[in-house]
Protein backbone atom coordinates (compact mmCIF):
# COMPACT_ATOMS: atom_id res chain seq x y z
CA UNK A 1 0.00 0.00 0.00
CA UNK A 2 1.25 3.63 -0.54
CA UNK A 3 1.75 5.15 2.43
CA UNK A 4 -0.03 8.45 3.38
CA UNK A 5 2.38 10.75 3.05
CA UNK A 6 2.69 9.97 -0.93
CA UNK A 7 -0.87 11.22 -0.69
CA UNK A 8 -0.52 14.29 1.05
CA UNK A 9 2.50 14.88 -1.18
CA UNK A 10 0.32 14.34 -4.41
CA UNK A 11 -2.51 16.41 -2.59
CA UNK A 12 -0.79 19.35 -2.03
CA UNK A 13 0.96 19.28 -5.72
CA UNK A 14 -2.84 19.43 -7.29
CA UNK A 15 -3.57 22.22 -4.72
CA UNK A 16 -1.07 24.48 -4.62
CA UNK A 17 1.34 23.90 -1.52
CA UNK A 18 0.95 22.68 2.15
CA UNK A 19 -0.78 25.86 3.51
CA UNK A 20 -3.06 25.80 0.98
CA UNK A 21 -4.35 21.70 0.87
CA UNK A 22 -4.51 22.77 4.76
CA UNK A 23 -6.92 25.69 4.46
CA UNK A 24 -9.08 23.17 2.49
CA UNK A 25 -9.54 20.88 5.36
CA UNK A 26 -12.24 20.87 8.04
CA UNK A 27 -11.35 21.60 11.58
CA UNK A 28 -10.57 18.47 13.37
CA UNK A 29 -13.82 17.26 15.30
CA UNK A 30 -14.08 17.16 18.86
CA UNK A 31 -16.20 14.27 20.58
CA UNK A 32 -17.17 16.32 23.42
CA UNK A 33 -19.05 18.41 20.86
CA UNK A 34 -21.41 15.54 20.06
CA UNK A 35 -22.46 14.60 23.30
CA UNK A 36 -24.67 18.54 23.35
CA UNK A 37 -26.16 18.01 19.95
CA UNK A 38 -29.93 17.85 20.60
CA UNK A 39 -31.60 15.02 19.42
CA UNK A 40 -33.56 17.30 17.41
CA UNK A 41 -30.94 18.70 15.64
CA UNK A 42 -29.56 14.79 14.78
CA UNK A 43 -33.39 14.29 13.42
CA UNK A 44 -33.29 17.21 11.60
CA UNK A 45 -30.18 16.60 9.96
CA UNK A 46 -30.94 12.67 9.31
CA UNK A 47 -33.75 14.34 7.78
CA UNK A 48 -32.29 16.88 5.36
CA UNK A 49 -29.57 14.01 4.21
CA UNK A 50 -32.34 11.77 3.24
CA UNK A 51 -34.67 14.56 1.21
CA UNK A 52 -31.22 16.14 -0.57
CA UNK A 53 -29.77 12.48 -1.35
CA UNK A 54 -31.20 11.96 -5.73
CA UNK A 55 -32.76 15.54 -5.49
CA UNK A 56 -30.86 19.25 -6.00
CA UNK A 57 -29.71 20.31 -2.10
CA UNK A 58 -29.76 24.17 -3.09
CA UNK A 59 -33.93 23.56 -3.45
CA UNK A 60 -33.63 21.62 -0.03
CA UNK A 61 -31.62 24.50 1.78
CA UNK A 62 -34.08 26.97 0.13
CA UNK A 63 -37.28 25.37 1.27
CA UNK A 64 -35.12 24.32 5.11
CA UNK A 65 -37.19 26.83 7.52
CA UNK A 66 -40.28 25.87 6.16
CA UNK A 67 -39.15 21.96 7.00
CA UNK A 68 -38.49 23.37 10.49
CA UNK A 69 -42.09 24.19 10.54
CA UNK A 70 -43.54 21.53 9.12
CA UNK A 71 -42.04 19.06 10.59
CA UNK A 72 -42.01 20.22 14.37
CA UNK A 73 -39.18 21.65 14.51
CA UNK A 74 -37.83 17.95 14.17
CA UNK A 75 -39.04 17.15 18.04
CA UNK A 76 -38.78 13.63 18.14
CA UNK A 77 -41.03 13.27 21.23
CA UNK A 78 -43.57 15.54 19.66
CA UNK A 79 -43.55 13.44 16.28
CA UNK A 80 -43.30 10.17 17.51
CA UNK A 81 -47.11 10.62 18.78
CA UNK A 82 -48.64 12.61 15.84
CA UNK A 83 -51.38 10.58 14.31
CA UNK A 84 -51.43 9.45 10.78
CA UNK A 85 -53.71 12.42 9.87
CA UNK A 86 -50.63 14.63 10.58
CA UNK A 87 -48.21 12.56 8.23
CA UNK A 88 -51.01 12.58 5.21
CA UNK A 89 -51.30 16.45 5.32
CA UNK A 90 -47.90 16.84 4.80
CA UNK A 91 -47.91 15.05 1.65
CA UNK A 92 -50.27 17.83 0.52
CA UNK A 93 -47.80 20.74 2.47
CA UNK A 94 -46.49 23.26 -0.64
CA UNK A 95 -43.97 24.40 1.64
CA UNK A 96 -41.98 21.18 1.43
CA UNK A 97 -40.72 18.54 -0.88
CA UNK A 98 -43.56 16.07 -1.15
CA UNK A 99 -42.00 12.92 -1.69
CA UNK A 100 -44.23 10.45 0.19
CA UNK A 101 -41.41 7.85 0.98
CA UNK A 102 -39.21 10.65 2.48
CA UNK A 103 -41.99 12.13 4.88
CA UNK A 104 -42.50 9.23 6.36
CA UNK A 105 -38.28 8.59 6.79
CA UNK A 106 -39.03 10.95 8.99
CA UNK A 107 -41.30 9.11 11.49
CA UNK A 108 -38.98 6.30 11.48
CA UNK A 109 -36.39 7.97 12.16
CA UNK A 110 -38.29 10.12 14.89
CA UNK A 111 -38.61 6.46 16.66
CA UNK A 112 -35.29 5.36 15.85
CA UNK A 113 -33.68 8.44 17.29
CA UNK A 114 -36.13 8.24 20.73
CA UNK A 115 -35.26 4.56 20.83
CA UNK A 116 -31.65 5.47 20.96
CA UNK A 117 -31.89 8.39 23.17
CA UNK A 118 -33.84 6.33 25.90
CA UNK A 119 -31.17 3.73 25.52
CA UNK A 120 -28.15 6.12 25.86
CA UNK A 121 -29.10 9.36 26.99
CA UNK A 122 -28.83 11.01 23.66
CA UNK A 123 -28.10 10.44 19.97
CA UNK A 124 -25.28 12.98 20.71
CA UNK A 125 -23.63 10.85 23.24
CA UNK A 126 -24.68 7.57 21.69
CA UNK A 127 -21.85 9.08 18.76
CA UNK A 128 -19.75 10.35 21.12
CA UNK A 129 -19.03 6.87 22.78
CA UNK A 130 -18.90 5.21 19.23
CA UNK A 131 -15.09 4.95 17.76
CA UNK A 132 -14.15 6.30 13.88
CA UNK A 133 -12.25 2.70 14.11
CA UNK A 134 -15.75 1.43 13.74
CA UNK A 135 -17.50 3.59 11.30
CA UNK A 136 -18.57 0.72 8.85
CA UNK A 137 -20.50 -0.82 12.37
CA UNK A 138 -21.76 2.65 12.76
CA UNK A 139 -23.31 2.65 9.34
CA UNK A 140 -25.01 -0.67 9.44
CA UNK A 141 -26.87 -0.21 12.14
CA UNK A 142 -27.37 3.09 10.78
CA UNK A 143 -29.04 1.23 7.74
CA UNK A 144 -30.62 -1.76 9.87
CA UNK A 145 -32.51 0.51 12.77
CA UNK A 146 -33.02 3.94 10.45
CA UNK A 147 -34.86 4.61 7.58
CA UNK A 148 -33.01 5.48 4.83
CA UNK A 149 -30.11 6.24 5.85
CA UNK A 150 -27.76 3.18 4.40
CA UNK A 151 -24.46 4.47 1.91
CA UNK A 152 -23.52 7.65 1.35
CA UNK A 153 -26.68 9.40 3.60
CA UNK A 154 -25.40 7.87 6.04
CA UNK A 155 -21.94 9.19 5.88
CA UNK A 156 -22.83 12.49 5.02
CA UNK A 157 -25.15 12.70 7.94
CA UNK A 158 -22.20 11.67 10.55
CA UNK A 159 -19.83 14.01 9.01
CA UNK A 160 -22.08 17.02 8.66
CA UNK A 161 -23.30 15.91 12.34
CA UNK A 162 -19.41 16.49 13.35
CA UNK A 163 -18.57 12.84 14.03
CA UNK A 164 -15.26 11.92 12.53
CA UNK A 165 -16.24 10.27 9.45
CA UNK A 166 -14.32 8.96 6.07
CA UNK A 167 -17.29 9.68 3.31
CA UNK A 168 -16.78 7.30 0.16
CA UNK A 169 -17.24 9.66 -2.92
CA UNK A 170 -16.10 8.27 -5.83
CA UNK A 171 -12.56 10.50 -5.69
CA UNK A 172 -12.03 8.88 -2.11
CA UNK A 173 -12.66 5.34 -3.57
CA UNK A 174 -10.47 6.23 -6.45
CA UNK A 175 -7.74 6.96 -4.12
CA UNK A 176 -7.76 3.99 -2.27
CA UNK A 177 -7.44 1.81 -5.40
CA UNK A 178 -4.89 3.49 -6.28
CA UNK A 179 -2.89 3.18 -3.32
CA UNK A 180 -3.48 -0.58 -3.89
CA UNK A 181 -6.16 -1.74 -2.09
CA UNK A 182 -8.14 -4.37 -3.82
CA UNK A 183 -11.71 -3.29 -3.70
CA UNK A 184 -14.60 -2.63 -6.16
CA UNK A 185 -15.49 0.97 -8.12
CA UNK A 186 -18.12 1.14 -6.00
CA UNK A 187 -17.71 0.06 -2.22
CA UNK A 188 -21.26 -1.76 -1.22
CA UNK A 189 -19.91 -5.73 -0.28
CA UNK A 190 -18.63 -5.75 3.64
CA UNK A 191 -15.58 -7.52 2.60
CA UNK A 192 -14.99 -4.00 0.70
CA UNK A 193 -16.00 -1.90 3.31
CA UNK A 194 -13.88 -4.00 5.89
CA UNK A 195 -10.91 -3.54 3.81
CA UNK A 196 -11.25 0.11 3.90
CA UNK A 197 -11.88 0.83 7.54
CA UNK A 198 -8.70 -1.73 7.66
CA UNK A 199 -7.09 1.13 5.51
CA UNK A 200 -8.24 3.99 7.39
CA UNK A 201 -7.15 2.66 10.60
CA UNK A 202 -3.63 1.80 9.28
CA UNK A 203 -3.30 5.34 7.79
CA UNK A 204 -4.79 7.05 11.19
CA UNK A 205 -2.06 5.55 13.18
CA UNK A 206 0.39 6.15 10.83
CA UNK A 207 -0.56 10.04 10.35
CA UNK A 208 -2.02 11.16 13.60
CA UNK A 209 -5.27 12.57 11.17
CA UNK A 210 -8.50 12.95 12.23
CA UNK A 211 -10.22 10.22 9.73
CA UNK A 212 -12.09 13.20 7.78
CA UNK A 213 -9.10 14.50 7.03
CA UNK A 214 -7.61 11.73 5.63
CA UNK A 215 -10.95 11.38 3.31
CA UNK A 216 -10.70 14.67 2.52
CA UNK A 217 -6.83 14.35 1.41
CA UNK A 218 -7.22 11.37 -0.43
CA UNK A 219 -10.64 13.10 -2.50
CA UNK A 220 -7.85 16.05 -3.39
CA UNK A 221 -5.21 13.89 -4.68
CA UNK A 222 -7.28 12.35 -7.44
CA UNK A 223 -9.79 12.88 -10.02
CA UNK A 224 -11.03 16.79 -11.32
CA UNK A 225 -8.85 19.50 -9.77
CA UNK A 226 -11.67 21.63 -8.85
CA UNK A 227 -10.45 25.35 -7.53
CA UNK A 228 -12.67 24.98 -4.84
CA UNK A 229 -14.11 22.66 -2.03
CA UNK A 230 -17.26 21.60 -3.56
CA UNK A 231 -19.23 19.08 -0.27
CA UNK A 232 -20.54 16.70 -2.34
CA UNK A 233 -16.92 15.21 -3.63
CA UNK A 234 -16.43 14.31 -0.21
Amino acid sequence: MLKFDDIIARAQDRKGGEQALNALLPQSPLRDDLKHIGDDRVLAEMTKRVFCAGFVWKVIEAKWPAFEEAFLGFNPDSLVFQPNEFWDGLLGDQRIVRNAAKIFSVRENAIFVKEIADEQGSFGQFLAAWPSSDQIGLMALLNKRGNRLGGNSGQLLLRHLGWDAFVLSTDVVACLRQAGLDIAPAVKSKGDLAKVQAQFNAWAEETGLPYCHLSKICAFSVGENYSQNPEHFD
